[in-house]
């Protein structure tokens, strides 16, 4: 009977092992990414440029903190990288809808771009206006 027991534990053990490989892994924990304020550009434009940390585990450029400085308590905010040649391009998600206040690093809803490369030139555009404050985590 023990040894059922025992064993029975033991497969249990095994099975849960093997699950817990398959649980998805957010974007970033806090304590292995670094974080940088800067302030927006415009639509399409260029504000502070920041450089994806090299020493960071996190290849995410995720929208933590954001406040729309005209007044209207949101605006909509994209990550923008600069290529080789110094022009600049919008990452794939495009513009994303942010309140003024605190996001979280595992939401993905605020992850502007992915799987950045260490080093790249970065900024952040704002939909309607410049001059946001936002924090990016990566």
């Amino acid at each position: 009977m023990k040894r059922t027991i025992v064993a029975g534990a033991v497969a249990l053990a095994s099975v849960a092992a093997c699950l817990m490989a398959f649980v998805p892994t957010a974007s970033a924990s806090a304590q292995s990414c670094g974080a940088q304020s800067l302030t927006t550009g415009g639509y399409e434009g260029v504000g502070t440029i920041r450089y994806k940390s090299a020493t960071s585990t996190c290849d995410d450029l995720n929208l933590t903190y954001s406040n729309d400085t005209s007044g209207s308590g949101y605006d909509y905010y994209a990550g923008r990288l600069r290529r080789s040649n110094g022009t600049w391009y919008t990452c794939s998600k495009g513009y994303v809808y942010a309140a003024n206040g605190s996001h979280s690093v595992n939401d993905s809803t605020y992850w502007l771009c992915t799987v950045v490369a260490d080093n790249t030139p970065f900024t952040v555009a704002s939909y309607f206006d410049g001059g946001d404050s936002v924090n990016i985590t990566h």
